[in-house]
């Protein structure tokens, strides 16, 4: 059943879960994954934990322990989600050591409501690696224009990073730009660059969702032809985008200094149109050196009926740009539909935190022992 991921992952693509929760660790069903699902890396952001916690398996005998102690709420959500990447990365650990760094990653994000304010991420960021205390962890900073400065002071620290919700192709180049700024920092600080590494979340399926209904609003046969591609040639361009930024001479200074790259990591790609294949942001995006972190529908949909026909990227630049033309040219904006896409990413983030902060404290409220 898995020849369809053993075949993705064999074309260079690090496949990724997008998702954890305590009962997939303590159950062993993450460590089955890892060994029959070709999955080498783990992602997680505020709306993964806001279901884990909410769903409460396993969360009751800490939470209780949490209670006790009088500990804020803020301290028990960081306690909880700390706990849970400590677990998965121990978990993934001897990934980590095969692949020299490279996989066996579990990623936690920056409080959410940080999103806009440099100095805190840069401080939440630090406090995290500190907190979960493994080598084979990256703290997710949004790709917001706060961010970007953020991304270079913690890089240049020497905290490896996966820089999430990224829509646009000007914003993808200045993360990266960003990332090769802390990789300067940190070999001038005289940091060893090979234990830096990065992945650039680039988010797919959302683009589709967004265009998608532009064109329906448009209408003609000409606009509904032109539904389900934009998102494909985003990301493909985006790879494109990659591969000039990492064959170039700034790049070839960092390289001989063992920097390791910062790899294109492909988001959202749980296809949200039941019209579109169920694979189609895993099949179509192929190319090595790339990572698709996966919900495990999608995971399940690849290995049963994926099609992996090889590179899927390389030769679709022309096209990608004339389809993008060609929406363009129907008076939808880019610009807009990517900067609405990173707004409410990082509102449904917020929002996401919010709630997990509210059900955790009535949690807190329930299991607190009654006093005398």
């Amino acid at each position: 059943m898995t020849d369809a991921l053993k075949r993705l992952s064999d074309e260079g693509v690090a496949i990724w879960l997008d998702d954890l929760s305590r009962k997939r660790i303590t159950s062993g069903n993450l460590a089955e994954l890892i060994d029959q699902q070709h999955v080498v890396g783990v992602t997680t952001n505020p709306s993964i934990f806001q279901k884990a916690i909410s769903h409460g398996d396993g969360y009751e005998q800490q939470l209780t322990d949490l209670a006790t102690r009088k500990v804020t709420v803020d301290e028990a959500i960081r306690m909880i989600t700390t706990a849970d990447v400590r677990d998965a990365a121990d978990i993934l650990r001897p990934v980590f050591d095969a692949t020299d760094g490279q996989d066996g990653r579990v990623s936690i994000e920056v409080d959410p409501r940080l999103a806009h304010r440099t100095a805190a991420t840069v401080a939440e960021a630090k406090q995290l690696a500190w907190l979960v205390d493994r080598p084979n962890t990256l703290i997710k900073i949004p790709a917001t224009k706060a961010g970007l400065p953020a991304i270079t002071e913690v890089i240049g620290k020497g905290i490896s990073v996966n820089v999430t919700l990224i829509f646009s192709l000007e914003r993808y180049r200045e993360v990266m730009d960003a990332y090769l700024a802390g990789l300067e920092k940190a070999k001038a600080a005289g940091l060893d660059l090979s234990l830096i590494h990065s992945v650039a979340s680039f988010f797919v399926s959302r683009v589709d969702t967004e265009i998608d209904k532009r064109l329906d609003t448009v209408g003609t046969d000409e606009a509904k032809a032109l539904k389900g591609k934009a998102a494909l040639a985003n990301a493909r361009l985006a790879y494109e985008a990659y591969e000039e930024v990492f064959g170039s001479e700034r790049w070839a200074a960092l390289d001989k200094a063992q920097a390791n790259k910062q790899r294109p990591l492909w988001a959202s790609t749980g296809v949200k149109d039941p019209a579109y294949k169920d694979t189609l942001y895993v099949d179509d995006l192929v190319a090595p050196g790339t990572v698709n972190t996966m919900p495990e529908a999608t995971l399940d949909a690849t290995a049963d009926h994926g099609r992996i026909t090889g590179n899927t990227i390389a030769g679709t630049y022309e096209q990608s740009r004339a389809e993008l033309d060609a929406v363009a040219k129907l008076g939808i904006s880019y610009d807009d539909v990517v900067q609405l896409l990173e707004d409410e990413g990082v509102e449904k983030f917020e929002a996401a935190w919010i709630d997990l902060l509210n059900s955790t404290e009535a949690e807190l409220k329930r299991l607190a022992p009654s006093e005398g």
